[in-house]
């Protein structure tokens, strides 16, 4: 059978102001024509399907419409569970609903699904924290074990006061007690989880820059062996860059989010991570490359001249922009880069440091007129660039009023 694991996805989310709801539209239109092209039987959706608990109409919107595109009305099942940005209890409210259309909607740690069949697949077993399904197009059961993010009121109910010490073993024992009990070779057996996990004794791995974090110090750090052996293929969600924490033979996978959500994930390649697998084999998987969206780059630039060619360059990108220049920037030569292009995030201009010569590093009079009292301050701490005429007709203007 082949599975399309896919997660992050972030729907409506913004760069600082910038909507990415077009690029969001278009890149989910590039993974139903893979789910298609590639005949997948099974889609997985790892957690922070929104990017916030009260997600805006048109992000709503498009995750309803895209899972029932990718579900192809009901004939292949979708299995998402909700992330850290997520509201679980928005997750669960359709679920009812969704399952007429063959999608299962999860937003809770343990929760248990209450079987049910549809036209074209039907869940056989069910206990918290898993599912086994027969699909029509799969000759063999699929069992899924299912972990949706806890935060740490949730980690408390489901499993116990000592999280910080417990939370490995008591994940590792509820995955094996399950495993042990449903799992075998004669059907396909995976793990989705939306978790901090890492495989013990590696470096710990960067998280998103501006997400909301799991991880506090290792609280949350969820080690890799914690997964049952029986386990052929493990989903995650919440690291937005592709990577395998496990091995060859048992991949562990970060399918990544769809776009580049921040300046941190400037330069990656973004994929969905599709698996061929079969009972009591090892699994393969591809990595399918998503082109959609802006580009993200951070740039640093010597002249205006330069930065303003640069921009008219490169115009479908989102860009970081760093000026380091002798003298600071003018409005003029603010309005003509902002001109320039419709992408630019941050402008940070920056001055060059010079060095202090002895007649420069001087006293200052504190008994001068309070303009040149100023201009003395601000050149003192500006490595001895002179305030030009806007700041100072700027500081007249709050002077007086």
């Amino acid at each position: 059978m082949k599975i399309l694991h896919t997660a992050d996805w972030h729907l409506g989310k913004k760069l600082d102001h910038f909507s990415r709801l077009e690029e969001q539209i278009s890149v989910m239109e590039e993974i139903i024509a893979i789910a298609d092209e590639e005949q997948v039987d099974l889609l997985l959706v790892a957690g922070d399907l929104f990017d916030n608990f009260n997600p805006a109409v048109e992000a709503v919107e498009l995750f309803y419409k895209t899972l029932k595109r990718l579900s192809q009305n009901g004939k292949r099942p979708i299995i998402a569970i909700s992330g850290n940005h997520d509201s679980p209890n928005l997750i669960n409210a359709p679920d009812p609903l969704a399952r007429e259309c063959g999608i299962i909607l999860i937003g809770h740690p343990k929760a248990e699904i209450t079987p049910f069949s549809t036209e074209h697949f039907n869940i056989s077993k069910s206990a918290e924290g898993f599912i086994e399904m027969n699909i029509n197009t799969v000759d063999f059961p699929v069992g899924i074990l299912h972990t949706p993010y806890a935060n740490e009121i949730r980690l408390k109910e489901y499993f116990g006061e000592n999280k910080e010490e417990e939370i490995n073993k008591v994940l590792s024992q509820t995955w094996k007690e399950l495993a042990d009990q449903y799992c075998d070779e004669t059907g396909i057996n995976l793990l989705t989880a939306h978790l901090y996990m890492n495989k013990k004794g590696s470096a710990i791995l960067e998280e998103p820059e501006g997400e909301k974090p799991i991880k506090i110090g290792n609280a949350d750090l969820i080690y890799s062996d914690s997964i049952p052996e029986q386990v052929q293929y493990t989903a995650l969600g919440h690291l937005h860059g592709f990577q395998n924490i496990g091995t060859k033979e048992k991949p562990v996978i970060y399918s990544s989010s769809p776009l580049c959500y921040s300046f941190s994930e400037a330069g990656q390649t973004k994929y969905v991570s599709i698996i061929t697998a079969e009972p009591g084999q090892a699994v393969s998987y591809e990595k399918k490359a998503l082109k959609s969206g802006r580009t993200l780059v951070r740039k640093t630039f010597s002249s205006v001249e330069e930065t303003v060619q640069w921009l008219k360059e490169n115009p479908y990108t989102f860009i970081e922009l760093t000026l380091e220049n002798e003298t600071f920037l003018t409005a003029d030569e603010r309005r003509l880069i902002y001109q320039s292009h419709t992408g630019i995030v941050h402008l940070i201009p920056k001055v060059k440091n010079r060095e202090l010569n002895e007649e420069q590093s001087h006293e200052i009079n504190l008994n001068q007129n309070i303009e040149t009292l100023f201009k003395d301050y601000f050149k003192s701490k500006n490595g001895g660039q002179e305030a030009n005429e806007e700041l100072m007709k700027l500081f007249n203007e709050i002077l007086n009023p």
